[in-house]
């Protein structure tokens, strides 16, 4: 039906757009594209114009078109930039108007609109697109969200490093990344002739940690990680105002380096931290796990031999089997250096987005030289066990915003009290002791002392999303009390000023 329905689109707008060139058709299971090039412009404010053209070909077809956007020919940034047109079929009108309100209550829980109703982040034509700048409420939730992965990660072993954003090309040519990524490098050169490279990954940098100094077997596993921006030149089409796909990527990685016979163990533990990591986000539910391994018949397109992908490939299945995480095996989906665990959750439209992940990779330490003096004073290479819990800041974002629709817990959100006081005339003064007073305990705050209604302000707290809202007046300011209302909830709960202290402080210890 998806082939169907392609070809009664590319009918459309041959029929509307004379120029037509550089076409292709192709589709899936779930959806179907239109690729061409015209010099008449097709926007999304035509798609209900097109859908009503292609019912009138043919009566039995129900179709939605999604999203257009600007793509390479054939998908080589080389080519010149067509227009893609994304459309699913549907075998019946009742189907399609079932998917259109599941559209709607999506558009509730789109990253984007959530991240401009809440403040958290932006995009600037003058920065440039998938250049995401952080606001401070942003800021915010994006540092609370560093300190809770560090703080479980420790709990594994792992300490923080912190490397430069620049490195020579000749790290990146060592490690593989240059031969097999070129395009995706960002380049950077100085008037002065200085020769950079924006680096896309961290993983070679911290290969030079590791081989800053002489290494015992005893010291293994010895495991970093770091929370730092990473680059990657996207194709240009493929990126906008989204943090789904962006240039400047915040990522939270880490990499072990151990013997061989400590592998197996070092992954399982790696697979129960994130565990551990999205069960106390809420959100190891809706997802599964792929064993991503190689594109068998072009070996060229990795690095290493063909006996370590055999034993790493192997080590996954079985940790698969032990862990109970059924992985579906699933080809062509390795990373440059092994093969990998991902872990796949949904985002709003019910896609798949790969945020976590453990890879096994016996090639870099080799490429690199490392070594460790083994029990018998003998050099051996470690194997290095590549790791992203929280992964991507900004894709981990889009599944936390449309998850819970941006409702945050309170130690996470970015305002966690916000004070309104009946009448600012009368209630100023203590309103402003209450807001001193969870500052100094380190709780964030805010006070409306705008000249708004009451109604209006707590309105608008509630568009916020805040956990806490407290209304203070008389009452509260003569008995030194506490009256606040959680968010969502219309009831209004009274204590004294130290108990709610004790409240607050226990709620946002919880995880």
């Amino acid at each position: 039906m998806n082939k169907k329905c392609c070809e009664l689109l590319k009918q459309v707008i041959k029929n509307e757009c004379k120029d037509i060139s550089l076409d292709n058709i192709s589709y899936n299971e779930d959806e179907f594209y239109y690729e061409f090039k015209s010099d008449k412009q097709i926007s999304e404010n035509d798609f209900a114009r097109l859908e009503k053209e292609i019912k009138q070909l043919d009566r039995n077809i129900y179709v939605k078109l999604l999203r257009i956007s600007g793509v390479y020919f054939a998908g080589n940034a080389n080519n010149e930039m067509i227009t893609r047109i994304v459309g699913k079929a549907f075998s019946s009108q009742e189907e399609l108007d079932k998917y259109n309100k599941f559209l709607e209550a999506a558009k509730e829980r789109d990253h984007r609109k959530i991240g401009q109703d809440l403040d958290l982040f932006c995009f600037s034509d003058y920065v440039g697109a998938g250049l995401p700048l952080y606001t401070p409420r942003g800021t915010i939730v994006k540092d609370e969200l560093q300190k809770e992965i560090e703080r479980v990660c420790k709990k594994y072993g792992f300490q923080k490093v912190s490397c430069p954003s620049l490195a020579d090309i000749s790290l990146f040519e060592t490690s593989g990344h240059a031969g097999k990524f070129n395009d995706e490098l960002f380049r950077v050169e100085s008037p002065k002739g200085h020769k950079f490279v924006l680096k896309p990954v961290q993983c070679p940098h911290h290969t030079q940690i590791f081989a800053s100094k002489l290494r015992s077997y005893k010291d293994l596993p010895i495991r970093y990680m770091e929370s730092d921006k990473q680059y990657r030149a996207e194709l240009q089409g493929a990126v906008g105002n989204s943090l789904s796909r962006v240039y400047a990527i915040t990522v939270e990685d880490g990499h072990s380096f151990c013997t061989r016979n400590q592998v197996k163990q070092e992954v399982i533990n790696m697979c129960n931290l994130i565990k551990d990591f999205y069960s106390r986000m809420g959100l190891w539910k809706d997802h599964w796990v792929s064993l991503s391994v190689r594109d068998y018949d072009h070996p060229e397109k990795y690095i290493g031999s063909k006996e370590d992908w055999d034993i790493c490939e192997q080590m996954l299945e079985e940790v698969s089997e032990e862990l109970g995480l059924n992985a579906k095996r699933c080809e062509k989906e390795a990373a440059l250096y092994g093969p990998k665990l991902d872990f796949m959750f949904k985002d709003a439209l019910g896609r798949d987005i790969q945020i976590p992940t453990v890879q096994l990779d016996f090639a870099m330490p080799k490429r690199f030289g490392l070594f460790y003096i083994d029990e018998n004073g003998e050099k051996q290479t470690p194997v290095m066990v590549h790791r992203a819990v929280l992964g991507s800041y900004e894709r981990f974002l889009v599944l936390l915003l449309e998850q819970f629709k941006g409702v945050l817990p309170i130690w996470l959100s970015p305002v966690q009290v916000n004070i309104i006081p009946v009448n600012i005339k009368y209630h100023d003064e203590y309103c402003k002791k209450i807001k001193q007073l969870l500052e100094d305990e380190d709780i964030r705050v805010e006070y409306d002392n705008s000249k708004d209604k009451i109604n209006k302000k707590i309105r608008q707290s509630n568009v916020m999303k805040n956990p806490l809202t407290l209304i203070l007046g008389d009452n509260e300011r003569d008995n030194n009390l506490i009256s606040y209302r959680l968010y969502g909830n219309d009831d209004t709960k009274t204590m004294p000023i130290e108990k709610f202290l004790e409240y607050i402080k226990n709620e946002i210890k919880k995880r």
